[in-house]
């Protein structure tokens, strides 16, 4: 007896059902799973990561670091990296300087004011060997601070100063113009002494030029012309007497002038202003810019701008031995410029500082002292 074989309609989805219907009684089609990696795999992937982190980071680092370093050339080039440098590794050779022979009085008020409200303006070196640095600007300044260490003792606060840090490379002719414009706007500055650093520039054997004349040109060439030309009148004074001189920064541009030219027409000036001069160091400025009125054939007093405003003129008297019943001359001390005159029963000391503080006994014995080193 055969069975009959029972037959069901099932409706199927049709393949391009984008629904994706499932049979009845099924939940939605669950995500597939993702492939598991194995231990390596998940190791390697980690490392590679870390990797382009590191590399990312090192990058940064060194785009930093080289906009840094391009930056410190910069400052470095235009002076702008300052430090604290040691007294004793600076030289001071590069350059011949307008260093006076007699004593910088106003040295005693720069060392005054370093030492009550500190430097205000660094000095300017550039590296030399072995650690080294060469003065470009700020000869007084160096030499404050080392009359300061030398004064105190105190190498903590005056053993180092503070200096701009320059590249080195600069020309020869730069630094000194430098180092005269620098000098030039010191308001003081005399005739006699720019013409000094003109035949210091043509005495230096590392510069092209060796005529100081022509130096002019080269220092001051943002002086107008007038000015150079006073500059240039002034070098002969300063190559035929210079070396006689304790006080050339004194002398007034009219009486410079006038002495220039007559060095110029009057053989044998020069050698009588120095036999003027010889074995007479304890003269003051008014001593030697009397003798110099002299031999210039100057009569009166100038004005005080130099110029011949209120002096008549008058022939050159016949040169006679300058009167010495008075001496007069200055000596720098901390407290200032000590002005000293001596004459036929008087020494007199006059400084800014009140004596009267000073105990009586201490100051017997410092006027005794005096006047026995004097017998």
């Amino acid at each position: 007896m055969s069975r009959k074989r029972r037959m069901f309609e099932i409706e199927m989805p049709e393949d391009n059902d984008p629904a994706g219907t499932f049979p009845a009684g099924k939940a939605d089609r669950p995500a597939p799973a993702a492939p598991r990696r194995g231990p390596m795999a998940a190791a390697i992937t980690e490392t590679a990561e870390s990797s382009r982190d590191r590399a990312r980071i090192a990058a940064g680092i060194r785009a930093e670091n080289d906009a840094l370093a391009q930056e410190h050339v910069r400052l470095k080039r235009a002076g702008l990296i300052t430090d604290l440098i040691p007294l004793e590794a600076i030289d001071t050779h590069k350059l011949i300087r307008d260093r006076a022979k007699g004593g910088d009085f106003e040295l005693a008020e720069l060392v005054a004011s370093i030492r009550d409200i500190g430097l205000s303006n660094p000095i300017r070196v550039e590296p030399a060997a072995e650690g080294r640095y060469e003065l470009i600007q700020g000869w007084r300044r160096l030499s404050a601070y080392r009359a300061l260490l030398e004064e105190t003792g105190d190498a903590e606060t005056w053993g180092r100063i503070p200096a701009g840090i320059a590249a080195r490379g600069d020309g020869l002719d730069q630094l000194y113009r430098r180092m005269v414009d620098e000098n030039i706007v010191r308001k003081d500055i005399s005739f006699a002494e720019m013409a000094q650093l003109a035949v210091h520039y043509a005495m230096d054997p590392a510069t092209e030029e060796h005529d100081a004349e022509k130096a002019v040109a080269i220092l001051f060439k943002s002086a107008g012309y007038q000015k150079r030309s006073y500059i240039r009148s002034f070098i002969p004074l300063v190559e035929r007497l210079g070396e006689v001189l304790l006080y050339p920064q004194e002398i007034p541009r009219a009486l410079g002038l006038a002495l220039a030219q007559r060095l110029d027409e009057v053989p044998g000036t020069a050698a009588a202003i120095k036999a003027e001069f010889q074995d007479w160091d304890t003269r003051s400025v008014r001593d030697e810019l009397d003798i110099l009125r002299r031999f210039a054939g100057q009569g009166g007093d100038e004005g005080q701008d130099g110029s011949d405003r209120g002096r008549k003129a008058a022939p050159a008297p016949v040169p006679a031995q300058p009167g010495k019943a008075k001496t007069t001359f200055q000596i720098a001390r901390p407290q200032g410029s000590a002005k000293c005159t001596a004459a036929n029963g008087r020494l007199e000391i006059r400084l800014p500082r009140d004596f009267s503080t000073v105990d009586r006994r201490r100051l017997e014995r410092a006027v005794a002292a005096l006047l026995d080193q004097i017998e």
